[in-house]
């Protein structure tokens, strides 16, 4: 990403997302390795936001999310609290995966029409291809 992005405005948005934490870590980590225009379409844009999954087992979740736009696919990840502790380079893949899908709006990616394999190759192309969970 250029460095003429203002890293503070990426900073503060991440933060005010997912705190201080780890997992904010490694989510700058990936969002500093993307295009600048893809990290000024995601800053520029109130449909997308960042969360972490706040499931509790008996209680459910309480994830608030901006509702996608006709047409316009959802633009909301939601990251697991155990991204900020598994192996770096796996949370860094799937960081990548949820931020292609959103970048994506959960669609196709060139010729390739299944959202899942299209958030992979777009992910690899970005410098976080597929890594299996250890």
């Amino acid at each position: 990403m250029s460095t003429d992005l203002p890293q503070q405005q990426l900073d503060v948005f991440v933060t005010q997302a997912l705190g201080e934490g780890p997992l904010a870590v490694r989510a700058l980590h990936v969002l500093r390795a993307l295009p600048r225009e893809v990290v000024d379409d995601f800053l520029a844009d109130p449909q997308f936001r960042i969360a972490v999954d706040d499931y509790q087992p008996g209680k459910g979740r309480t994830v608030w999310l901006a509702c996608p736009t006709i047409g316009n696919g959802s633009r909301s990840v939601i990251l697991k609290p155990r991204l900020a502790e598994c192996d770096a380079a796996f949370a860094y893949y799937i960081i990548a995966h949820e931020l292609a899908h959103a970048h994506l709006r959960n669609g196709g990616y060139g010729s390739i029409a299944d959202p899942e394999h299209a958030a992979d190759a777009l992910a690899a192309e970005w410098g976080f291809g597929k890594v299996a969970r250890r």
